[in-house]
């Protein structure tokens, strides 16, 4: 799994490429931290190359929606599969985030 941060304007974009699954969870949590710093403003999780998520990634999403909620920021979710997008639909978390 690799995740890619950059900045766009006022967005931070996370890129989520290969599989988010419970191996791969701890490495991603250190990547995807410097947008906790960022919580106040946009983050886009785009999705387009995430192939799985797991409870453990689920986890991941949620924490940084609390950072994001607490900070006054926002989360948008990109570009996630139909087989993802049931797994969100699944645990609720469709209705947790903006997904785009």
């Amino acid at each position: 799994m690799e995740v890619i941060i950059s900045k766009n304007n006022s967005e931070t974009i996370a890129e989520f490429i290969g599989r988010l699954d419970t191996p791969a969870s701890p490495e991603v949590a250190k990547a995807v931290e410097p947008l906790m710093q960022d919580a106040a403003g946009t983050i886009i999780l785009d999705c387009t190359q995430m192939s799985y998520i797991s409870s453990s990634g689920l986890r991941i999403f949620l924490t940084l929606r609390k950072a994001s909620v607490s900070n006054g920021g926002r989360i948008i979710i990109r570009n996630i599969s139909n087989d993802i997008r049931q797994v969100f639909m699944m645990t609720g978390f469709l209705n947790l985030f903006e997904i785009e």
